[in-house]
């Protein structure tokens, strides 16, 4: 029975180009078994298994690596969901069937599936909650959707002694066709499309080869919009859903751009999302673009490229090359490139891909729904910027699958049962929505479970609020027992979202382990503070921490981040009485709130008016980010504040040396933020001598030089303790004296380079300038001796 119902599933799939899906539900090596004889049945060119078992005599990958996969197409692709079901695979894995094939899911017994828990639910048990605290929602909406897509065959294994195999459906969806499997396996390997072989445009500057290389017209219009970056000063913005031949079409225009002599920096996330690109341009130029033999060696499929490091980069005839580096180095464009080719961009915050456009020519390729996740900062933010920069834009957007059918009914299942093409209401939906009448509400997982609307429009949000998001974010946002969500409500539609996870309050046991080194799932800012800072107490307190706030871009600037914020501090803060959004739940008051982002100035801004206070700034960059993260506490309990008094202290310490050290590279806008988001207090305690060296540089003759400390000093005072922008009193300094403080001051740069940097007419400028700024602090901070000292000029 499973070897026809397998043929038959093939043979449909064959005929329309499309794939479909078999699954297995029951016992796991009558599940296995079942799979052999399916794949014997169908004899497949190529098979991928994906399990936590090993053995098989096909490819092999682990589900927390299935990631393997992407870039690349097998033509049976088993995914074992027993021991370790990853939401994440299952994307991968649907990713990686071609046209023609299928997908085998091996599951427990359908019903009984919601309640299992597994190696990935563990992962969801974040202390102090055990793996009985997470819940079976995903599942039970994925059997759902098994159960009624089409495409889709069930089959309930029996145990093969008193039960037999019993069908719950076929998933044949009626176009069976009459097409021997061996005699014509490629019948629908043009369904969708003309058949016709792609030629190269009129007027076409790129060779031949490149179009005759192109599968689709949608990939010779992107191909042909890519010719623009030979000449500085263009761009391309190429967007398409998964399979449809964007990253070849952005590898053939690599190597076509680097057979004409140029050299093409490609990036990605990781090396592996531009595998297809590297492939592509390879082919390519092995074949010199159509003009005869080439010399140039680029290897095997570059695929398989050494992710090591080595071996990122194809040399071309010439000087010409395409060469890969990863997104935070490629950023500072590394040996000057003639082009840049950002594929996956949708996975980069835009303050990263801000960087590329210093580029002379580059392309932004993005997946509009990927399997890998994507955020929606690219196409809302993003192309905003690029469009009021130095460049010329070209768009190209392609529609046409390559690998399957444009109707495939598995594309459509995996996109709703894995919400990859979630998305915000609509703009017209919530125009005109008043913060002030918008509803607080409590997100609960039923509440998201039973309204596939408000479901979407929620995690929509959250897409759109994150550089990335994947399917196992979904599977957190509905089982994580640690998480919870609230919204803002307008008209019904969802027009502001906070995905929130509880942290802290941890036995002694679990706060010795942490303070020794021992890393604990799910609690970030008591980890930092414990591990990395030594704040041996910081585990104890209860936190909320603002994974993500969205607020849907129509309204963006209009107080609903705000106010959804006040919302959650006062439910959360136990200054409610349970009316309103909270469920009345006191066990749910916290002790703080925290966030830990991506820092920039208008963020760090955003969450001080907010009430949150600095307490670190990471001595790295993000490598997903692309930024420095910020981790702010704001107090609410008893436990709350002296929590916060001494990480701020200890905050307000290490940036007195470290923005010389470790954070000298650091934006000084951001540092600027950071420090002015400290709530330590700042003592300024100088020496006489330190009071005539500052007071002398700054309204007489004297040098910064004479007592680097004490300039150091003042300017942390400064920056911490300065005025409010709204506040009554001004500021005493501006933003390019901030930016001076931080640049010369404390992270010690040169005298050229800050006055270069800062716009200074020479270092003579730059000098007075800083003296300049001192005087308002010698005003606020100056003993009498100092008072006295700056008369002794004034006068003169």
């Amino acid at each position: 029975m499973i070897a026809a119902l397998a043929r038959d599933a093939k043979r449909e799939a064959t005929v329309t180009n499309e794939r479909r899906v078999l699954v297995l539900a029951g016992d796991r090596d009558r599940g296995f078994d079942a799979a052999y004889d399916a794949i014997k049945a169908i004899e497949p060119a190529s098979t991928a298994v994906v399990s936590t078992r090993e053995g098989f005599r096909f490819e092999e990958h682990r589900p927390r690596s299935a990631d393997e996969l992407l870039g690349r197409t097998r033509e049976v692709v088993v995914l074992d969901c027993h021991e370790q079901f990853v939401p994440n695979a299952l994307g991968r894995c649907v990713g990686a069937v071609d046209g023609g094939g299928l997908l085998v899911l091996l599951t427990p017994d359908l019903d009984e599936w919601p309640a299992v828990r597994d190696r990935f639910d563990d992962s969801l048990a974040v202390p102090p909650y055990g793996i009985g605290d997470v819940t079976g929602r995903f599942r039970e909406r994925l059997v759902g959707t098994l159960r009624a897509h089409p495409g889709i065959a069930v089959v309930t294994l029996g145990d093969g002694e008193t039960e037999d195999n019993a069908v719950e459906r076929d998933g044949l969806t009626g176009t069976r066709g009459d097409v021997s499997l061996r005699d014509d396996a490629t019948a629908g390997a043009t369904a969708g499309r003309t058949g016709e072989r792609p030629t190269a445009p009129p007027n076409a500057t790129f060779p031949a080869a490149a179009y005759e290389a192109c599968l689709t017209g949608d990939q010779v219009r992107a191909v042909r919009a890519f010719e623009s970056l030979g000449t500085p000063g263009h761009a391309v913005v190429a967007e398409a859903d998964r399979g449809r031949g964007k990253s070849s079409a952005a590898g053939i225009a690599a190597g076509a751009l680097a057979l004409a002599g140029a050299d093409v920096l490609v990036t990605a996330p990781t090396f592996r999302n531009a595998a297809e690109v590297f492939a592509r341009a390879s082919e390519l130029i092995a074949g010199g673009g159509g003009d005869g033999e080439t010399e140039a060696d680029p290897g095997s499929d570059a695929r398989d490229l050494d992710a090591s490091g080595g071996g990122r980069a194809l040399d071309a005839p010439g000087d010409g090359r395409v060469r890969y580096l990863a997104p935070t180095e490629a950023a500072d464009l590394h040996e000057e490139p003639d082009a840049v080719i950002v594929d996956e961009a949708a996975a980069l915050p835009v303050r990263l891909l801000e960087r590329f456009l210093d580029a002379p020519a580059v392309a932004f390729c993005t997946t509009v729904h990927g399997y890998e996740g994507a955020g929606r900062g690219f196409s809302i933010r993003f192309k905003e910027r690029l469009r009021a920069s130095r460049f010329s834009v070209r768009d190209v957007r392609l529609d046409e699958p390559i690998r399957y059918a444009r109707n495939d009914p598995v594309e459509a299942w995996a996109s709703r049962a894995l919400l990859l093409d979630a998305r915000p209401a609509v703009d017209e939906a919530v125009a005109g929505s008043a913060v002030g009448d918008a509803t607080y509400r409590t997100l609960s997982p039923d509440d998201l479970l039973a309204d596939e609307a408000l479901l979407r429009e929620a995690f929509g949000l959250l897409v759109a609020a994150h550089y990335r998001t994947e399917p196992n974010d979904l599977a957190r946002l509905l089982d994580a027992p640690n998480l919870a969500a609230r919204a803002l409500v307008a008209e019904g539609r969802v027009v502001a979202v906070a995905l929130l996870a509880l942290e802290g309050g941890l036995d002694a046991s679990t706060r010795r382990r942490m303070y020794e080194g021992e890393r604990v799932r799910g609690n970030m800012v008591p980890d930092v503070l414990t591990s990395q800072l030594r704040d041996e107490g910081a585990a104890e307190p209860r936190g909320l921490r603002t994974v993500r706030i969205a607020t849907h871009h129509a309204l963006r600037g209009e107080g609903f981040g705000t106010r959804l914020l006040d919302e959650i501090h006062g439910e959360f803060g136990g200054k409610r009485d349970g009316a309103g959004g909270t469920d009345g739940n006191r066990d749910r008051d916290v002790d703080y709130f925290s966030v830990g982002y991506g820092a920039t100035p208008r963020l760090l801004r955003f969450w001080r008016r907010a009430g949150y206070r600095t307490v670190h700034l990471s001595t790295s960059r993000n490598d997903a980010s692309g930024e420095h993260s910020a981790i702010m506490v704001r107090p609410s309990g008893d436990a709350g504040q002296p929590l916060l008094d001494r990480n701020a202290a200890a905050f307000r310490d290490r940036e007195r040396d470290g923005l010389s050290d470790a954070h000298r590279d650091v934006d000084p806008d951001v540092a600027v933020g950071a420090l002015r988001a400290c709530s330590a207090s700042v003592s300024v305690d100088l020496t006489e001598v330190e009071w005539r060296s500052v007071v002398g540089a700054s309204f007489g003759p004297g040098m910064y030089d004479s007592a680097p400390g004490a300039f150091r000093n003042l300017a942390l005072a400064a920056l911490i303790e300065g005025a409010e922008e709204d506040g009554a009193g001004g500021d005493a300094l501006d933003d390019r004296e901030r930016r001076l403080l931080v640049r010369k001051v404390l992270q010690g740069r040169s005298w050229e380079s800050v006055a270069d940097e800062l716009g200074y007419v020479s270092t003579a400028a730059c000098m007075r300038a800083l003296g300049d700024a001192y005087e308002p602090l010698v005003e606020r901070y100056g003993t009498d001796f100092a008072l006295k000292e700056r008369e002794r000029f004034i006068s003169d």
